[in-house]
């Protein structure tokens, strides 16, 4: 069984609850729903400026041609941030508030980076070339090598050439 999902669905709702009730009894009803209401409205401003920021960084390395992971990991803590913060309760709030804080989201990253492995990264689409032979898509010939299927214009060929008669452009004479 996946104990840190008990945590997150039922010892955590208990703590909020528990916190509440405390607070409340210190400060009286309507302080208390007054800095629940004040977290979540301060919260969706924060992560609003915070993530067109991020927004700005995830746009800048694309047009210099950088990795965007961190750009990425940033817009999901601050993402994840905001909807701590706008979730009743206080522990929420600290650790939606923490996340907000540029430096301890990197101090989340390094630990999040730490135990995760890449086996496998590619952009676009898979290549046939790169399935499994398993793979119900994976075309193989009877030696077990890639079946690659193109199609092609002899540009040397003047029948073929798009300017008839003359050489293609791209082979010398």
């Amino acid at each position: 069984m996946r104990f840190w999902l008990f945590g997150l669905f039922v010892v955590l709702p208990v703590l909020e609850l528990a916190v509440i009730l405390k607070v409340g009894g210190w400060l009286g009803v309507w302080p208390t729903l007054g800095l629940i209401v004040l977290s979540a409205v301060a919260g969706s401003i924060l992560m609003r400026q915070q993530g067109l920021a991020a927004l700005a960084d995830l746009q800048r390395s694309f047009r210099e041609l950088r990795d965007p992971t961190g750009a990425i990991a940033h817009g999901a803590l601050i993402l994840l941030a905001g909807a701590l913060m706008v979730t009743p309760g206080f522990l929420t709030d600290m650790t939606g508030l923490a996340l907000l804080v540029p430096q301890v989201r990197r101090m989340v990253m390094r630990g999040l980076a730490s135990r995760m492995r890449v086996t496998r990264s590619g952009f676009g689409f898979v290549a046939e070339v790169d399935m499994p032979p398993t793979h119900p898509q994976s075309r193989r010939g009877m030696d077990g090598t890639p079946i690659i299927d193109g199609e092609f214009i002899d540009l040397d060929d003047p029948a073929q050439s798009p300017r008839p008669g003359q050489p293609s452009g791209w082979t010398r004479p």
